[in-house]
């Protein structure tokens, strides 16, 4: 996991922000009549609250399946693990639906996953969100943890601080590279390169460096636009300070 590495396993806190930094997943849908289970292979993102967000085509046989039945289960890991068995990977089940009104939530999906864009304006795709009703996590021997959704997803997320993330993104890439690069390298041991800043919620910031995600928690939670600037120069002082 690419959280802070002086930072102990904390179970929750480890599955929250293999949510926030899976970029793809493991997607398990019903075959009708009662056939296998149909395992596929999605590009993933998250909605502010967490939860899974798909952009899935009308033409693929997992949303086929998401049609007739809309339980799911998601498998996610972290993408730059050796041994991936070693490290923390976390399945989610619920039901999954299109997303009516997905502005905000395909910003943050398309910000996350740039190389999307060639084909999410294509009308048989569309953006799907998961509802998480539980998660079971292994990070390793003796480290399995079942998780209830309430847990996992923030239900209380202020509309008007996620209103305003695609502008932060933007500012901070363009305005803030280098106290981006300094959150990856100082504060999370990040190696150097050209880190990008994908997106917050209230909890924390995404930064991303060719593929390569990492999460990095915020002091204390972030409830306003103030607060965020606050909490972003302060890392940065922090960083800079070593």
């Amino acid at each position: 996991m690419k959280s802070n590495p002086n930072s102990s396993f904390v179970p929750l806190a480890t599955a929250r922000e293999l949510l926030r930094i899976a970029r793809k997943g493991v997607l398990a849908t019903l075959e009708a009549q009662g056939q296998a289970p149909f395992a596929s292979l999605v590009a993933v993102a998250s909605d502010a609250d967490g939860s899974p967000l798909l952009l899935l085509s009308d033409l693929a046989r997992h949303t086929r399946n998401i049609a007739a039945d809309s339980r799911v289960s998601l498998l996610l890991e972290d993408a730059a693990a050796v041994d991936p068995l070693a490290e923390p990977r976390l399945s989610v089940s619920g039901r999954i639906h299109a997303l009516e009104d997905d502005t905000l939530a395909r910003n943050r999906f398309l910000a996350r996953l740039p190389q999307a864009a060639l084909y999410a304006g294509f009308p048989d795709f569309r953006l799907y969100r998961i509802e998480v009703e539980q998660g079971h996590q292994v990070a390793g021997f003796g480290r399995i943890h079942d998780l209830a959704g309430a847990d996992l997803i923030d239900r209380d997320i202020p509309a008007e601080l996620m209103a305003g993330e695609e502008g932060a993104v933007a500012h901070m890439n363009e305005d803030h590279a280098e106290a981006c690069a300094l959150y990856a390298t100082r504060l999370l041991g990040a190696p150097e390169g050209v880190w990008r800043f994908d997106g917050f919620d209230p909890r924390g910031c995404e930064l991303s460096c060719e593929g390569d995600v990492h999460y990095l928690p915020f002091p204390d939670r972030v409830t306003d636009a103030p607060g965020l600037r606050k909490t972003l120069v302060a890392l940065a002082e922090q960083a800079r300070a070593g």
